[in-house]
């Protein structure tokens, strides 16, 4: 990742940790670095440890990744299937087709979003 993004990394937050109250105080590092970021969306699969009476108050919402895709899709649909395809020809194994991508999305969880793209 830090390859591949510059500046992905975030510091600075650890002394906003002390002071957030979540369900699971395991994550509150997520939610403080998510502050310090000025991050606008936390992609989690598990929003339910990120309720939004708390998150919302530091402008944050929290999303699984299958509705941050859904809305990526909703956004700019062509710019995610030519990232659907980007990904099969990155694919190094063997040949991986858009529809390979899309089963292997799905199996992580993301059926609503490749059930757009498919609709596409």
């Amino acid at each position: 990742m830090v390859k591949g993004v510059r500046d992905c990394l975030v510091t600075g937050y650890e002394p906003l940790i002390g002071a957030l109250d979540l369900p699971d105080p395991d994550d509150r590092h997520v939610l403080a670095a998510g502050i310090k970021a000025n991050a606008q969306v936390i992609v989690t699969n598990n929003v339910r440890d990120f309720p939004g009476a708390i998150v919302n108050t530091w402008g944050i919402d929290a999303k699984s990744a299958d509705e941050f895709v859904l809305d990526q899709v909703s956004l700019d649909a062509k710019t995610v299937w030519a990232c659907v395809r980007q990904m099969a020809d990155a694919w190094r194994n063997s040949p991986v087709t858009t529809d390979d991508v899309l089963i292997r999305l799905e199996k992580v969880g993301l059926t609503r979003s490749v059930a757009e793209l498919r609709g596409l």
